[in-house]
């Protein structure tokens, strides 16, 4: 495919926006070459600007659940548009959608919206630790919740390590209370709370992991959480910006029947909007204010666009519930067929799918955690994956650490061509 018209306009953006992007992952940095400017998208597909069809497996990070530009959600944008598209001022919709989203998911009663997942999962953190009065969070390698400080840590040497920050600008001080431990590890979490005791206000966790590939929770690791957070008096935080509204009407709560103390959420819930939320019980959220000491706040949160395409989303997936087996088939159907591709091929390949999330792994070793996730990402296969892929129109994430995430507007026709992309893409690893 001819890329002439995204290269020229990734000049331009050069000149006046840092690496030309407005957030690195698009920069195709992990995967080399230059990133693709969209110009529209319509149901399972991406139009670029010089003209070309992709078939799409972003899907904006996961919103489009029922495929880009789903008419009923821009009907709902546009028609509140018509209103004003800002107060600052309370308004019915938002307290319409919270009714909605707590009817969906298990164990909230309140809910508080936000701008973005990032703003979600750092206002839950500190909800915890004004309410536990406890300073210490436990999060684990590979799970990504934003770019706040205490997120954006790595891990030291040793069993059991303070962390140690992964971007300049975030202070030791910072990172000390971030503790990191290893995904699908109950035993090293154990550790880490033996070595703090009475210190650890919550544990923050991707209940399915989507930020290092996907990656699914062993048999009882979630469980296990709960019950080591009962035990010593630490929330349970699951960040369900990705999963939330996706993996079932009420996330991974309901898919798992695991509860978590405090949910974040993001993506579907704004309808692809910018938007982000994080609920809990009553108990937990009337510390925040204006009820309680923890402060949090923000001018254009509940803004009534997002509201409204948020709405809009939750009402389809919450009527239509056979979405969920819907997707559920087809990326079973795109597992299948991915796999037996590799295997004809001779590619060593590990497949993780956990519902409509999915992702392909270029080593025979499973990839239960990050350290597996790395090496299996070491070899450089996946890049010559991925530009194999995108020869064939498939857009997929442009690093080997994303998942990626169908749309229900994916037809059967659109899987078989992406298998075949793949069987294409393969060649070129052999």
């Amino acid at each position: 495919m001819i890329y002439k018209r995204s290269s020229a306009l990734f000049a331009e953006a050069q000149k006046v926006i840092p690496g030309g992007v407005n957030s690195p992952v698009r920069a195709f940095k992990a995967v080399g070459g230059e990133p693709i400017f969209v110009e529209k998208a319509k149901g399972a597909y991406l139009y670029d600007a010089d003209g070309n069809a992709l078939i799409d497996y972003i899907n904006s990070w996961g919103p489009m659940i029922l495929g880009h530009a789903y008419e009923p959600v821009v009907d709902a944008i546009v028609e509140k548009a018509k209103l004003g598209t800002s107060f600052g001022m309370p308004t019915q919709i938002e307290t319409q959608i919270a009714e909605l989203a707590i009817s969906m998911v298990p164990n909230i009663e309140m809910i508080r919206f936000v701008n973005s997942g990032t703003e979600a999962c750092m206002s839950a953190v500190r909800l915890a630790r004004g309410y536990t009065n406890k300073d210490k969070i436990i999060k684990f390698a590979g799970c990504y919740h934003g770019h706040s400080d205490s997120f954006l840590i790595q891990a030291g040497s040793g069993a059991v390590t303070f962390g140690s920050p992964n971007s300049p600008g975030v202070t030791q001080g910072t990172a000390k209370d971030t503790l990191l431990a290893r995904y699908n590890d109950l035993a090293h979490v154990e550790e880490i709370i033996a070595q703090n005791p009475h210190q650890i206000a919550c544990i923050i966790i991707e209940p399915v992991a989507g930020n290092m590939g996907c990656i699914s929770p062993a048999p009882g690791f979630l469980e296990g959480l709960r019950a080591l957070c009962d035990a010593h008096q630490i929330l349970l935080i699951f960040d369900e910006v990705m999963t939330g509204f996706r993996l079932a009407p009420g996330g991974v709560q309901e898919l798992k029947n695991v509860q978590a103390d405090i949910v974040t959420f993001g993506k579907v819930i704004g309808g692809g909007l910018p938007v982000g939320a994080f609920a809990a019980n009553t108990d937990i959220m009337s510390y925040l204010a204006p009820l309680g000491p923890v402060y949090q706040a923000g001018t254009l949160s509940g803004n009534p666009l997002a509201m409204a395409a948020g709405f809009a989303m939750l009402s389809e997936l919450n009527q239509r519930r056979e979405i969920f087996t819907s997707l559920d088939q087809k990326t079973k159907y795109l597992h299948k067929g991915l796999s037996q591709v590799f295997t004809s091929r001779g590619v060593a390949h590990t497949i993780n799918r956990e519902q409509s999330m999915i992702s392909v792994h270029f080593s025979h070793r499973p990839v239960t955690d990050f350290e597996t996730a790395a090496e299996a990402a070491s070899n450089g296969m996946f890049n010559t994956f991925f530009h194999g892929m995108l020869d064939q129109g498939i857009y997929i994430a442009p690093s080997a650490y994303e998942t990626w995430f169908l749309t229900d507007a994916l037809t059967y026709k659109d899987l078989d061509q992406t298998i075949n992309a793949a069987d294409h893409a393969a060649k070129l690893l052999t």
